[in-house]
């Protein structure tokens, strides 16, 4: 049982305070959260989702800038605290046509009626958005007008909405539309890291069989002794990789259609999570999605994929130091071609506080570096007929020799029409409609949490 709710802006401010119970709670557990908020920012890690504090247990979740904050006392599942907050975020961004500090303070009474419908003493209620458009209107111009001239500022339907009481609840009652489409869109994000590049050292005696075991070998170079060489690995160790993936459809279908869904191989999907719609016998026995959908867009499923053994692009950083100076170069390429346009490839990374300044430039793309030392560097699509490269020196503190913190990449990319997991929908059957309808299927890959340590 949730006891309160805030939202914060992104500078602690508490800009909402919904209690939802006869018990209190004092905005000073605001102040409590954001003083670890600031001391963990200062240690470069995360705060957990769920911190107990010397009085309540807190989740928390972090939107486009908007912390969501629920509190409570008792013991409680702990991912139903951190669902709801995910739901209210997603409900509150689908209203307001997104998420922000003005647009959220423009909106107050839009907010706490969504609030009052979506949780109940405490307790979760409703939280389907097409249930929720039906009991409250969304803002616009013409509302807002009439709220003024009439004084009467509420936006709640004096009707209770007719799926509240039917089988399928997150379905609005006989919807109509004049022509019946459905889309099925694969979104995957690809989590990776790259771990430093490894070097070998090795006789030259030892040179032949160290290099056929190894098939990626970048270079080698002869020392002093002219014996012993070192050998560097090219691509580095890919530690992890895996894929974060969801199913949205969106559905313009009429009456009350019965759809399923197929893959051509879903023995590769781990931990997933559906939409209360599916039917969990059919996915349990045969690995088939079979719902009733939403009338609109929603999510059908989220899932991963682990252990994947390639990446699409490479990154490629070198950084040495000596007295006093540092240089800097970074090699960005294709390693296994998906057969689509990669575009939207970003390289940021944070450069060491140790570090006074930086000249640095590219080949292609462009190359910026922030005032709270981040470089970022947009290259956006590949060219064919060259590597892009970044490179430049860089000047440390007075009476540092060599660097001992080195920065880690974040990459960023983007490839439309492949699911890079290898996921792929064999057949999509609708049942109960009078026409045939128009199916459309999409896919996109990104990069999500990408990062390549030097």
């Amino acid at each position: 049982m949730l006891q309160c709710i805030f939202l914060l802006s992104d500078s602690g401010e508490v800009m909402l305070e919904k209690q939802l119970t006869g018990h209190r709670v004092d905005r000073s557990i605001c102040d409590w959260f954001w003083e670890q908020t600031v001391s963990q920012a200062d240690s470069s890690s995360k705060l957990p989702p769920v911190i107990a504090s010397p009085t309540h247990y807190i989740f928390q979740i972090v939107r486009e800038g908007i912390t969501f904050l629920a509190c409570t006392q008792v013991e409680m599942p702990p991912l139903m605290g951190i669902e709801f907050l995910c739901r209210v975020a997603d409900v509150l961004s689908d209203y307001l046509g997104g998420l922000n500090e003005d647009v959220i303070k423009d909106n107050f009474v839009i907010v706490y009626e969504l609030l009052d419908e979506m949780i109940d003493n405490g307790f979760p209620l409703t939280t389907e958005p097409n249930i929720l458009r039906e009991m409250i209107a969304p803002p616009n111009i013409v509302s807002k007008m009439l709220g003024v001239v009439t004084g009467n500022s509420s936006n709640v339907s004096n009707t209770l909405p007719g799926a509240t009481a039917s089988c399928v609840p997150w379905r609005s009652t006989d919807p109509k539309h004049a022509s019946n489409e459905v889309y099925v869109d694969l979104l995957e994000e690809m989590d990776a890291v790259v771990n430093r590049t490894k070097v070998y050292d090795v006789y030259k005696t030892e040179m032949e069989d160290a290099t056929t075991q190894m098939d990626n070998v970048f270079f080698w170079q002869l020392m002093d002794d002219d014996e012993l060489l070192s050998i560097s690995l090219r691509d580095g160790i890919l530690v992890k990789c895996e894929i974060y993936g969801e199913v949205e459809v969106t559905s313009h279908l009429s009456g009350l259609p019965d759809l399923t869904l197929s893959f051509a191989n879903p023995s590769i999907l781990n931990d997933v999570r559906f939409h209360p719609c599916v039917r969990f016998r059919p996915w349990e026995s045969n690995n088939i999605l079979s719902f009733v959908p939403p009338d609109g867009q929603f999510k059908l499923m989220s899932y991963r994929v682990k252990k994947l053994k390639s990446t699409p692009i490479y990154v490629k950083p070198q950084l040495t130091s000596d007295a006093g100076k540092g240089r800097l170069s970074v090699l960005v390429g294709i390693r296994n071609d998906p057969g689509k346009t990669i575009d939207s490839i970003t390289v940021q990374f944070q450069l060491p506080p140790c570090i006074l300044s930086a000249n640095l430039s590219s080949n292609h793309g462009t190359v910026s570096i922030l005032a709270n030392k981040i470089c970022s560097w947009s290259i956006g699509r590949i060219p064919k007929d060259k590597a892009p490269s970044l490179s430049g020196t860089l000047t440390l503190e007075t009476g540092m020799d060599r660097l001992h913190v080195f920065p880690t990449f974040q990459v960023g990319f983007r490839i439309m029409g492949v699911a890079l997991s290898g996921l792929q929908i064999d057949k999509l059957d609708i049942k109960n409609l009078p026409s045939r309808p128009y199916k459309g299927f999409r896919a996109l890959t990104q990069a999500g949490q990408y990062e390549v340590r030097s």
